[in-house]
């Protein structure tokens, strides 16, 4: 793991999108399937993707997927997919192709098998973004969850279905082994609080603090 400290979070926001950028590039430049970029929900990475958005970049090269989808359609303010489409799926952006992690079916179990076929052509991913909560969870990889050791387990399907009480809604995510195998992985955390909550989870097994499943080859860029 790399850490990597910004002295505000304005600068972090600006420095990691910075990385997220070349790393694009460089992976749009050394394939000829183009590149992927795979990244949370939540609030905290909005202003990182305000600026993303904006950057030069082959964008129709580029196809965008999320960690992690709460199993609501994108007209919910709870749809991760929602808020892609608003803050990053715009400006320059908006020529990427960006594959939703929900389907309209009535259970995440019902829709994951025309997902994974959607997404199995853009692996590994280029470039992962993660977050991660305060409970060391990552994408919807939550202590406790119904699935989790079948989703950290080496021979994880590429989605898992997966409930817990921590995540509301019934959630599908990218499964451990998909997320650490991506070519670069940045994890964005911000707070003393989240701080903390990594240095506690280097010393943990993932099925306590799921974070630590792809920390290995990470880095972790923080402010507070």
């Amino acid at each position: 793991m790399t850490f990597e400290e910004y002295p505000d979070r304005d600068a972090l926001y600006m420095g990691l999108a910075d990385r997220l950028a070349s790393a694009l590039g460089e992976a749009i430049r050394g394939s000829d399937k183009g590149a992927s970029l795979c990244v949370p929900g939540g609030t905290t990475p909005g202003p990182v993707f305000d600026l993303l958005s904006a950057a030069r970049l082959d964008w129709e090269k580029v196809t965008v997927f999320l960690n992690d989808e709460r199993w609501v359609d994108e007209g919910s303010e709870r749809s991760n997919g929602r808020l892609i489409r608003q803050r990053l799926i715009t400006d320059r952006a908006a020529a990427a192709t960006y594959l939703p992690l929900y389907s309209g079916h009535a259970t995440p179990e019902d829709g994951i098998p025309e997902l994974a076929e959607a997404l199995t052509p853009h692996l590994p991913i280029s470039v992962l973004l993660l977050g991660m909560g305060a409970d060391m969870h990552t994408a919807s990889l939550f202590p406790g969850a119904d699935r989790l050791a079948e989703a950290l387990a080496p021979d994880a399907p590429l989605l898992v279905p997966m409930r817990a009480e921590a995540a509301g809604e019934p959630r599908v995510t990218l499964s451990a082994p998909v997320l650490a195998a991506a070519v670069q992985i940045h994890v964005l955390i911000t707070g003393d609080e989240k701080r903390a909550a990594l240095e506690r989870a280097r010393a943990l097994p993932p099925e306590e603090a799921p974070i630590r499943a792809v920390l290995a080859n990470a880095i972790v860029h923080w402010a507070a």
